[in-house]
């Protein structure tokens, strides 16, 4: 019993972050914080993006946990679950890192997956990339993807509404 909290905690940590990453990409990124998400939407050949600095953010996230959950840093005033929350974003972390820099852009790897749900979570993600400029858009979670023909139809009412510009050849 005493491993099944700190897992509980871990594994909800994970799921909230998929939330807070959709909610600061669809909000910051594709909002106020565009000038750091741009380059991540335009071809380059440059190893890192400004949109990178944005994992600085996480890591602060879970290096904060991880100090109030420190017995050792606060003595008494710490909150021992804010280890497994600390935990808990840097898996999201590691996840998103590998999902999403590595499978889906291929930075670290190539694999092109041929069926399932990483199949999905390309296609998904790449629709995401389908739109010019930070208006509109589908699918802004990383690790949660939905079906990519409702994505495509979302863009399409997008596109005939004028409320986002589309690559012709993205939908």
């Amino acid at each position: 019993m005493e491993v099944v909290v700190p897992v509980v905690i871990v594994l909800l940590t994970i799921a909230a972050m998929e939330w807070v990453a959709w909610a600061s990409h669809k909000y910051i990124m594709h909002g106020w914080g565009w000038g750091w998400h741009r380059d991540h939407h335009e071809p380059h050949d440059k190893p890192l993006e400004k949109n990178d600095l944005y994992g600085l953010f996480g890591a602060a996230m879970s290096i904060s946990m991880f100090i109030w959950g420190s017995e050792w840093v606060l003595g008494d005033a710490a909150w021992v679950p804010a280890t497994w929350i600390a935990i808990g974003i840097l898996c999201y972390g590691i996840i998103y890192t590998l999902v999403h820099d590595g499978l889906v852009h291929q930075r670290y790897f190539k694999w092109v997956p041929k069926r399932g749900y990483a199949k999905r979570l390309v296609q998904a993600h790449k629709l995401h990339h389908a739109t010019i400029g930070k208006e509109g858009g589908v699918s802004f979670g990383f690790l949660w993807a939905r079906d990519p023909a409702v994505l495509k139809n979302e863009l399409k009412h997008q596109r005939d509404a004028g409320t986002a510009k589309i690559r012709p050849s993205d939908i």
